[in-house]
């Protein structure tokens, strides 16, 4: 393809994802059993109001006047409206492909309610050459404290799963090693390739310490993720010498699919404190940034504790506040979700809910409420058409021309 250099109106697009920061549950909740979820209004209300100034002072009330600690403002620099999801199911994976342009018609395979099939098991054993232990949902610091210890003394394999469509393995560092590790997670991702097996990623969890009271998991994660089932929005830009710059797990969950660069984080403040410096990135001139903060999730979410949830929110709303004053006068940044995972929910599974655009840019002077969008794809087509590039005809989503 050629090269282009030209834009509408924005050099550099920030897309940030809050991950699992849901906004209320759609005409399709009740066939995941969520009808009723909203992560925002309930997280609010369990903490007797957010301290959010940052969000408020963007819309943040506009889209939902229940959520504590907003307030009716004027914000002519921010655009906000609401967004369902039109691919099936609740998931990281499903949630950030269409995004991209990737509509999912079905879902990746969970086994949340019941491990990991036997046969699975037994094949994972033999192949790998390790006694599997474990094999449930369960959070990954938890369970390392239960069994750790065995692992280290049977050199075995940790097998856990969670409410999304993973299959993670836990070991030492020390006593399996990171390429044995690395190698059992490989044959993992072949077994399930098998599609009653299906699973969206495979994830290597290696840990270091001696015992229970001292097990901390280390930054040598890996996944090893599906790749889409074809180009998405990033490969459009990417072809076209754009920079995709990822932050956060955004690569694994594309599988490195249309990535120019990718940083990885080891907290929600961490990719704000890279998301920061990319915006003041000389070298970045053009492109779009995609960032994932993923402890809403994983730290609260899952766990359904509503007022951690809180706290992360209101730490994001001061780090968002820097990130805005860094950003140039032709930046966009749009501040979304991937799907709910509403704290006070029954469970430990993601919610099935609609998320929040927040669009904001220093061009701006007539920013409102628009209307709801019908897919998470309006993002990528709005950086499609920013950036002048033609919608591959397989690819959903609509520009927000309002924008513009």
């Amino acid at each position: 393809m050629s090269n282009n250099q030209n834009y509408k109106k924005f050099k550099r697009i920030f897309v940030l994802v809050m991950d699992s920061v849901g906004i209320g549950y759609d005409d399709t909740s009740y066939k995941y059993n969520d009808e009723g979820a909203n992560t925002w209004v309930h997280t609010s209300k369990q903490c007797n109001g957010l301290n959010i100034p940052t969000l408020n002072s963007l819309g943040l009330y506009d889209l939902d006047n229940n959520i504590l600690g907003t307030s009716k403002v004027s914000h002519p620099h921010s655009y906000v409206c609401k967004a369902k999801e039109e691919s099936v199911g609740k998931d990281t994976m499903t949630g950030h492909w269409e995004m991209m342009g990737i509509k999912t018609t079905e879902p990746f395979v969970t086994f949340t309610d019941t491990g990991f099939p036997k046969e699975l098991i037994d094949e994972l054993e033999k192949r790998t050459g390790h006694k599997i232990i474990g094999n449930c949902a369960a959070s990954g610091t938890e369970i390392i404290k239960q069994l750790g210890e065995q692992q280290m003394k049977d050199n075995s394999l940790i097998v856990y799963t969670s409410a999304d469509s993973v299959l993670q393995i836990a070991a030492s560092e020390e006593v399996t090693g990171l390429e044995e590790l690395y190698r059992c997670c490989e044959i993992a991702r072949e077994l399930c390739m098998d599609p009653k097996y299906r699973v969206g990623r495979v994830i290597a969890r290696p840990f270091v310490g001696t015992n229970k009271d001292n097990f901390k998991r280390t930054p040598n994660r890996h996944d090893l993720a599906l790749k889409p089932p074809h180009e998405t929005v990033m490969n459009v830009l990417k072809n076209n010498h754009l920079e995709v710059n990822c932050i956060g797990k955004i690569s694994d969950i594309f599988d490195g699919y249309g990535v120019s660069k990718t940083t990885k984080t080891i907290s929600n403040s961490n990719g704000m404190e890279i998301t920061i410096k990319e915006a003041n990135n000389k070298e970045f001139d053009k492109g779009l940034c995609f960032i994932n903060l993923v402890e809403f999730d994983s730290e609260y979410g899952h766990r359904r504790n509503p007022i951690g949830y809180g706290k992360a929110i209101e730490q994001f709303d001061k780090e968002l506040d820097v990130l805005i004053k860094n950003l140039k006068d032709d930046d966009l940044l749009i501040i979304t979700a991937d799907h709910g995972n509403d704290p006070t929910w029954h469970g430990t599974d993601h919610t099935r809910e609609k998320v929040p655009f927040i669009i904001y840019s220093k061009l701006f002077n007539d920013g409102k409420l628009l209307d709801e969008r019908t897919s998470f794809a309006d993002i990528g087509a709005t950086v499609l058409y920013n950036f002048e590039l033609d919608k591959p005809s397989n690819l959903i989503g609509k520009p927000i021309k309002e924008l513009f």
